[in-house]
């Protein structure tokens, strides 16, 4: 267990165990209690869809836990998923082997059914229920084992679930007509037990199916990884190692058409790199020995040799991996609620059985009739569409959302997004990408251009690029320079022929404040040699976001630190009209706070260190990839392309998934309504109980899947801008 665990810090580690018993809501709750109670665990989640626990645990006396044993004391079976154990093939091959038997016994026992039905002789009707009873017995026991045995081991440890009322309705009605047909009765209701297990299992298999369907992001994403890599030996011999035997240090060799299984420095080759994966862009890009590779790019071109710096669990794409899946096993208002309905199932439920039971035994007397109203109230009342409802929904949302650049970080995030009527944007980083524009550039001649290019090529920094990139396009001169050190904040100085030049900001290289902060200057003393005029360069998709928003009714302000004058140029550019700048980090805090205290459900929208508060504080909050840690760390949503169509996908996405949980809730409370009080009464048989109850199921997992339509308006819409927009370029 020990070994399987991922280690979060502090002496906190995390365990996912897959549980393939877990059937229902109560499953759930039964499988958090008893683990809550462990005193190394501090926090457990049960995921319905995917059937894993998430364990978070902390050693206490150096004891190791053993949450499989735990589990297994309750009846459930707890294996790590790298064992293979919760993969669908088994179960599904089992599941159509049983309803191709049900299915033919059912099938033929109506056949012969007609015959009684309309009036056989005594010897012929007789005849004809034995024959029946030969063809439900082998759909009774093979067929019917799936659910004995689930039904089994909850008895067997003290609980009920869903497959305890299944079984005691299936073998019921078949010893009863078993019964009756060997006392020479009129009727036997062979054709009852195999239909229920036919129709019961024809649910189960579409459910799966479905399921499958509506697989997780986080599923898709793992599938999607290497389950290993070449290693390269200090002897230079090369060797398959596992996914979990890479460690920092490891030397990969990744072949062309490999994808890159965790993160690295590239040591060898020049390669083209897919990074569609985790960034959404469809451009490759051009990468070379001392560049940085991140787990799941797609080496597109040739082989490169890659050192890795962190373990495939550690590496960017493991940390989208976990995102994902806490958006699916997150705890929104929605799920909570369904969590406290689930604790009330077996008392309430088991109750109305015994009472229909006893009920109906003294106003009629007739035990047989009685027990099939107690087994219908049973089955009809499985509260498995309610325990669908929600995370179905937040199952596709992820998947949906992940498919168009964004990544949320909490299932109770998108309940958050839907309601929101005010987005705060941060400028720089944000609504305007990284890489600055070159507006003008002046020099006194050019010994001026080459020295700043020369003095430019020290830093990474971008203004320093752009600088380089606009000298190499003049063949400025590259000088040799002395002393250079680069000043953080300020810029670079150098020595060249006995004098000292300075290239930074003008307030630093000139000490005056009367140039403006847009400005990059080279300086030897007082005197301006050379000025450098930058811009910044709006974001692919900024002024279509602000527009969708406003469309929509949604209030949009602009919140940066910047100075007035360059935050109100890409204001106007984008679209916004009320912009506060030269706004401290506690000023963006205050800012969303007072927004907040006016009743505004705000989503601020940021990347930098100066925006974690503000990001904290808003009612949801989103970052793009490219901003800083803390950012993204705080940040609900994350944006991994580098433009903000993904904010319209996001809202669009988050509305619909709000709309498609109260209709989901609408049909799980309308069937319980409806059918409990018919089941109650009489008016339902155990077949009709089976129907309605997958049903339900069905209905409600189709209806999550709407969310997914690939002619859905948000693709339709994006669409036409990309087509605008490759026309205008």
């Amino acid at each position: 267990m020990a070994l399987a665990s991922r280690d979060l810090g502090g002496g906190l580690r995390q365990v996912v165990l897959s549980v393939p018993d877990m059937r229902c809501g109560g499953c759930m709750i039964r499988l958090e209690t008893t683990l809550a109670r462990a005193p190394q665990v501090r926090s457990v989640r049960a995921n319905l869809t995917t059937k894993r626990l998430a364990i978070t645990w902390q050693t206490e006396n150096n004891s190791q836990p053993d949450f499989a044993a735990l589990i297994g004391t309750i009846g459930y079976t707890a294996v790590l998923p790298t064992e293979g154990h919760d993969q669908p093939d088994g179960e599904m091959s089992e599941l159509l082997r049983a309803l191709a038997v049900a299915g033919f016994c059912s099938m033929n026992i109506m056949l012969l059914s007609v015959s009684v039905w309309w009036g056989a002789d005594p010897s012929i009707r007789q005849a004809l229920h034995m024959i029946s009873a030969a063809l439900a017995l082998p759909a009774v026991v093979f067929s019917g084992a799936i659910f004995y045995r689930s039904a089994w081991r909850a008895l067997a440890h003290g609980r009920v679930n869903m497959d305890v009322p299944i079984s005691i309705g299936v073998l019921l009605s078949f010893f009863l007509s078993a019964y009756d047909t060997f006392a020479e009765g009129r009727q036997a209701y062979f054709e009852a037990g195999t239909s229920l297990l036919f129709v019961l299992l024809i649910g189960r298999t579409l459910d799966k199916m479905m399921r499958k369907r509506a697989r997780s992001a986080a599923a898709s994403l793992a599938d999607m990884m290497p389950k290993g890599a070449h290693a390269i030996g200090p002897d230079g011999r090369i060797n398959y190692i596992e996914l979990s035997d890479i460690a920092p240090g490891t030397h990969l060799l990744i072949a062309a058409g490999d994808r890159i299984p965790a993160d690295g420095t590239i040591l060898a080759g020049i390669s083209e790199l897919d990074r569609s994966l985790v960034t959404g862009e469809s451009r490759w890009e051009t990468i070379a020995p001392g560049g940085l590779v991140r787990a799941g790019d797609l080496n597109v071109g040739h082989p490169l040799t890659v050192e890795a710096t962190a373990a495939p669990e550690n590496s960017t794409l493991a940390e989208l991996h976990r995102m994902l899946e806490a958006v699916e096993d997150g705890r929104s208002e929605y799920r909570m609620l369904i969590d406290r309905a689930a604790r009330l199932y077996a008392p309430v439920v088991h109750g109305l059985s015994l009472l229909a039971f006893f009920g109906w035994f003294l106003a009629t007397h007739d035990i047989h009739h009685s027990l099939t109203i107690s087994i219908t109230v049973l089955i009809i009342s499985c509260p498995c569409a309610l325990g669908l409802a929600v995370p179905m929904v937040q199952v596709v949302a992820a998947r949906r959302l992940f498919k168009h650049g964004v990544v949320a970080r909490d299932g109770s995030a998108l309940e958050r997004l839907a309601v929101v009527d005010t987005v705060v944007f941060d400028k720089t980083g944000t609504l305007t990408r990284y890489d600055p524009m070159l507006v003008a550039a002046t020099s006194t001649g050019p010994m001026g251009l080459s020295l700043a290019a020369s003095l430019a090529r020290y830093s990474s920094h971008p203004l320093s690029k752009a600088i380089v990139s606009h000298a190499a396009r003049g063949k400025a001169e590259t000088l040799p320079l002395e002393d250079v050190r680069e000043i953080p904040g300020n810029g670079l100085e150098a020595c060249f022929r006995g004098n000292r030049y300075r290239l930074g900001r003008a307030a630093w290289a000139t000490d005056s404040h009367l140039i403006a902060a847009s400005t990059v200057v080279l300086t030897q003393g007082r005197e301006v040699l050379a000025s450098f005029v930058f811009g910044e360069r709006v974001g692919a998709g900024s002024a279509n976001a602000v527009r969708f928003l406003r469309e929509q009714g949604i209030a949009v302000q602009m919140l940066t630190g910047d100075v007035a004058d360059a935050a109100l140029a890409v204001a106007r550019e984008v679209g916004i009209d009320e912009v506060t700048a030269a706004a401290l980090p506690k000023d963006k805090a205050w800012a969303i706070d007072a927004l907040r205290s006016r009743g505004r459900k705000v989503m601020m929208v940021g990347d930098g260190i100066n925006d974690a508060a503000a990001l904290k504080r808003a009612h949801v909050s989103m970052a793009p990839a490219s901003g800083s840690d803390i950012g993204r760390s705080v940040a609900d949503f994350i944006l991994l392309n580098a433009d903000m169509n993904g904010l319209e996908v996001a809202l669009t996405t988050a509305r619909r998934a709000a709309m498609l949980i109260r209709q989901n809730f609408a049909l799980a409370i309308v069937y319980n309504v409806v059918s409990i009080p018919l089941a109650l009464s009489g008016y339902a048989s155990p077949l009709i109980a089976a129907v309605a109850m997958s049903t339900s199921s069905i209905l409600v997992v189709a209806n999550a899947l709407r969310l997914d339509r690939k002619d859905s308006l948000p693709s339709r819409r994006l669409a036409r801008k990309n087509k605008l927009a490759g026309a205008v370029q």
